[in-house]
């Protein structure tokens, strides 16, 4: 097969596993009083509590922007990680792997589809937040928050394509590792207060072990562009930390799958129930 054809299937595989999820977000439109009104009133818990304090709106931009962000976890351990897992109960993993489609065109069209779908839920939580809080973001420069947002997008989602194939591998962990995942990310990433205040009442370690998630320098990056305040380190230096994350993290993804196929065809076990 020329470079031409295997670059049009990768295409092809991904575009047809990326519709399913973008087709969903148009049929089933009971999702945004799920997935946006609900999570804006554990925001809104948040948002009152500075409120009352007196606190400066940035405060408040801060936990909107966290909650926003927590929907991209969210879509990486639930629709990414643990998927794999659930496609083989559902007995679709047996045509992943017989297909002559690469497994990596699966995993990427699973990412952006999920990361369109969540795109919008994180949009509809900011619109909202800034409307009833009265919220404005000013950032420093566009292109570099797009940028930013680009590399977190890739480091993250790369991740959660490790997290595929290794939870699938786990087998019946899986379950139990998403779950686990879930609550503790919530405080190594700072998403509902500055990660540099994590350094300052703990460890200085602590905040820095958080760096391996690319949603730490992710949306610690965000705020020093949206509201112009000290993050927990540079600028620049966390955007660097992204970058190398992306590299890592779809590199160690690639790797993964290949392990995950070889077992797959010398085994003949992955793809059996309870197995």
């Amino acid at each position: 097969m020329s470079l031409r054809d295997s670059l049009n299937l990768f295409a092809v595989a991904a575009h047809a596993r990326t519709y399913p999820r973008v087709a969903w977000m148009f049929r089933n439109r009971t999702w945004l009083i799920q997935e946006t009104l609900l999570p804006l009133m554990s925001v809104a818990a948040l948002a009152y509590v500075y409120r009352w304090m007196n606190a400066p709106n940035e405060y408040i931009g801060i936990v909107i922007l966290g909650a926003a962000m927590t929907t991209f976890w969210l879509n990486v351990l639930w629709s990414m990680g643990a998927h794999l897992y659930w496609e083989r109960d559902g007995g679709n993993l047996e045509l992943y792997v017989m297909s002559p489609a690469p497994m990596m065109s699966i995993l990427a069209g699973m990412a952006l589809g999920g990361m369109i779908t969540t795109v919008v839920r994180a949009a509809t939580i900011l619109i909202a937040g800034m409307l009833i809080f009265d919220i404005s973001f000013h950032p420093t420069s566009w292109w570099l928050l797009l940028l930013v947002f680009a590399l977190t997008m890739v480091a993250l989602y790369g991740l959660g394509m490790m997290f595929a194939s290794v939870f699938l591998l786990f087998g019946r962990e899986a379950w139990h590792t998403v779950n686990l995942l879930q609550e503790p990310v919530y405080l190594l990433t700072g998403m509902n207060f500055p990660l540099k205040a994590l350094g300052q009442m703990t460890h200085y370690a602590v905040p820095a072990i958080g760096l391996l998630i690319p949603l730490t320098a992710g949306i610690d990056a965000l705020r020093q562009i949206l509201f112009r305040i000290d993050g927990f380190l540079p600028l620049w230096t966390e955007i660097g930390i992204l970058a190398v994350l992306g590299v890592v993290f779809v590199g160690l993804a690639k790797f993964c799958l290949d392990l995950l196929e070889r077992k797959a065809k010398a085994e003949g076990t992955l793809t059996v129930k309870w197995q």
